[in-house]
């Protein structure tokens, strides 16, 4: 039977594009008219004419982040706010005169130089994996390939979901994954970014939720994601997917409203797509929340989900859990070590790994940009001259911190550049919105943390620019994996400083002589980074102004909260005792301990010169040595004396502090034991010299003791040995004749030496 439906390359996310749209992607309308005329003189003319009636049909798109939230223009109205593009358009306005040299890009026709950039060649480790082979179960046999979704067995709902949506032939991952997770196997996933995983685990899930029994409503599936928006991005997903069927999906993540949330839960939704947290605060603190008819759980990002910050909230909720259920786990970056899987008690999982070779798309040029240590003060200016020459839309801006990610916010608007910001200082409609601008092409920039590095599928993200480099290889594939997703093309250029080389050069390693072969060194124009540079230095004192005025909102919202917190204490204060108290399944004490066991294994790893530490730390730490340094330079003789007198202050009673707890802890470990044990003891010690002393065995003691006599002890000591010994003398004249044999100081530690023989 041949397929009702053909459509073009597959992907997660395929959407018509407009008209102004088309008219920027000439040169892709032409490259794939050249490939649509290629297919038809192969094919026969009927599915040609299907093809055709199909390009006419419009495609939905699967992604949709309005509808989850409240408007921010409501938000704002609400909390008496405004946002940071009204603060920007103000400072614009009370510009008094236009900065000097006002960016003019048709004038930047000097081009960026291109060249190799090459890495000190290291040796590779070559991975051991003999022992992760025998936890998995042999995938010998299955198939990565599939002509269309009719071969996978699936239903004609989700067939015809699949084709309002537009995919056409499943990806490699989806035609090995879905045959073998309709049979109810556990599966650890493993493919490259963009490939489809989403479908590749919702399709067979609602596949199998057709067949479950009606009557009986109950929370089958459990969907897992890491992050806020790629939670909404699944649950939009699997809504679609299901938009023809009666199976009911339910959102549960923060920063959205709990009783909506919980009234949702109540209701027994078939899908439950959420983030750990939230999801275990509705199971503790929810009335009629269970998972104890669960079916399916799955981990979506599983390696994110299983890092530290996770870990123990996954493990609560695999414990909720029943232990007869189906365990799925999918990334594009599967960790080889198989102790958190066996944690998570998965029955012989199999492992489909559906492009081993490498883990980024060949369809991605990655470049680099140098910055010297005399220019990363001008790193901005470098960033700023790309994007308005050479990436000027549908690009993804990835800082190191939230403060970084905000300022550069702040600086595109002030340049007349579109740029939205995704960070976790946002609420959670902020996020939304910023992502939904992006989305509709809004915005030509999204400055994001890595907030935004895993999951999201949008369309048509041309650039990812690392301007904080990514402290390793999962970060840098997931940060680089938002552009050439499903067969496009794309660029990723990273900022590599000085002290980024050493970081560069490991990730090289790990990805193997791919990386190492394709990276190409970006030389900015000299002409274009000292223009944007004059150009920020100006703008500090407007950057500076809109800051403060988020301050001084801020601090006007929290005395606002504060004040309805305390109105409403006096209003509904018995209303608000009466309700149960919010549990959570770690206590205060053990959250404290668990942090003075994290501090302490940090400390270890300074100590031992292994310290790790996470690119916004890296960039705060970056950030506060230059401002000290450029607040030293501006400083008179004096007081940079006064300062360099006080740190080495600082420094010498650091030390002494350290000598004086060292010596502390040796007197704690000598005199740990308690002043009668230590009597007693003593005690024991005299009456056993002097009875070796009546029996003749000892001669030399004397000289030691005689020795040993002017030596002077405490007063409390001594009063207790006199007592021991009065009371041991008493003892002495009752008890005669016991026996001989050799005894030593040592056999005196036991009571059972005072026996009779």
């Amino acid at each position: 039977m041949s397929p009702s439906f053909v459509f073009d390359p597959p992907s997660d996310e395929e959407i018509e594009l407009s008209e102004h749209e088309e008219d920027e992607d000439e040169d892709e309308a032409d490259s794939g008219s050249e490939s649509e005329s290629e297919e038809e003189e192969e094919e026969e003319e009927e599915e040609g004419n299907t093809e055709a009636r199909v390009s006419k049909k419009k495609t939905q798109s699967p992604w949709d982040f309005a509808k989850y939230t409240e408007s921010v223009a409501e938000e704002h109205a609400r909390r008496s706010t405004t946002s940071v593009d009204e603060k920007i358009s103000k400072a614009l306005k009370q510009r008094s005169a236009p900065l000097l040299a006002a960016p003019d890009h048709s004038s930047d026709s000097e081009p960026d130089e291109r060249e190799d950039y090459r890495l000190e060649e290291e040796d590779e480790e070559d991975g051991n994996d003999d022992d992760n082979k025998s936890f998995f179960a042999p995938s010998e046999g299955t198939s990565f390939h599939a002509d269309s979704f009719l071969q996978l067995n699936l239903s004609r709902p989700l067939l015809r979901a699949c084709e309002a949506l537009g995919y056409a032939k499943p990806t490699p991952i989806q035609a090995a994954c879905i045959p073998l997770a309709l049979t109810g196997r556990d599966i650890c996933g493993s493919a490259i970014t963009g490939s489809g995983k989403t479908a590749a685990f919702a399709l067979p899930t609602l596949e199998r939720l057709l067949f479950r029994p009606k009557r009986m409503r109950a929370i089958r599936v459990l969907i897992l994601t890491p992050t806020r928006e790629l939670a909404v991005q699944v649950h939009s997903m699997i809504e679609k997917l299901a938009q023809f069927t009666d199976i009911r999906c339910c959102l549960v993540v923060g920063g959205l409203s709990t009783k909506v949330q919980e009234a949702a839960l109540r209701s027994m939704p078939d899908i439950v797509v959420a983030t750990p947290g939230r999801m275990i605060d509705h199971l503790r603190n929810s009335m009629s929340v269970d998972l104890d008819d669960l079916a399916v759980l799955i981990l979506d990002e599983a390696d994110r989900l299983l890092e530290l910050g996770f870990n123990a909230e996954i493990q609560e909720l695999v414990r909720l859990c029943p232990k007869k259920r189906q365990t799925m786990l999918f990334s594009a970056t599967m960790t080889e070590e198989v102790d958190e899987l066996i944690k998570l008690s998965l029955s012989k999982p199999l492992r489909l790994s559906a492009d081993p070779s490498t883990k980024r798309p060949a369809t991605l040029t990655e470049e680099v940009v140098r910055i010297r240590r005399m220019r990363e003060v001008n790193q901005e200016a470098v960033l700023l001259a790309m994007c308005t020459k050479t990436f000027t839309s549908k690009v993804i801006i990835f800082s190191g911190t939230k403060q970084a990610a905000h300022r550069l916010k702040i600086i595109f608007g002030l340049s007349g550049l579109k740029a939205a910001e995704l960070h976790g200082n946002l609420t959670q409609a902020q996020r939304l919105e910023a992502l939904e601008q992006f989305r509709k092409q809004q915005v030509d920039f999204l400055v994001a943390t890595d907030v935004a590095a895993r999951g999201l599928d949008i369309i048509g993200v041309q650039t990812v620019i690392n301007f904080a480099c990514p402290r390793d290889l999962t970060s840098y594939v997931h940060r680089v994996g938002r552009t050439a997703r499903a067969g496009r093309e794309g660029y990723a250029v990273t900022f590599v400083t000085d002290n980024d080389r050493s970081l560069l050069k490991a990730i090289a390693k790990r990805a193997g002589s791919k990386l190492k072969s394709c990276i190409v060194a970006r030389i900015v124009a000299e002409q274009s980074i000292l223009k944007w540079s004059n150009i920020i230095e100006q703008m500090e004192d407007q950057i500076a102004e809109v800051l403060q005025e988020e301050r001084e909102e801020m601090a006007l919202r929290k005395a606002e909260m504060e004040a309805t917190k305390a109105e409403n204490m006096i209003a509904h204060k018995d209303e608000i005792f009466s309700r149960p108290k919010r549990t959570w399944f770690v206590t205060e004490k053990e959250k404290k301990l668990a942090a003075k066991a994290a501090k302490a294994s940090m400390d270890k790893n300074k100590s031992s010169g292994r310290e790790v530490i996470s690119a916004e730390q890296a960039e705060d730490l970056r950030m506060k040595e230059k401002r000290k340094r450029e607040r030293e330079k501006n400083l008179p003789r004096k007081k940079r004396r006064k300062l360099e007198a006080a740190r080495e202050m600082l420094e010498d009673e650091e030390q002494d502090d350290k000598q004086v707890e060292a010596k502390g802890e040796n007197k704690k470990e000598k005199g740990g034991m308690s002043l009668v044990d230590l009597a007693y003891r003593r005690a024991k010690a005299v009456k056993a010299v002097k009875k070796a002393l009546d029996s003749g065995k000892i001669v030399q003691k004397n000289k030691k003791k005689s020795n040993n006599a002017p030596r002077k002890t405490s007063s409390r000591t001594e009063e207790m040995r006199e007592l021991f010994q009065t009371d041991m003398k008493d003892k002495k004249t009752k008890r005669r004749g016991v026996g001989g044999g050799k005894k030593s100081k040592s056999s005196f530690k036991s009571k059972s030496r005072y026996k009779r023989k």
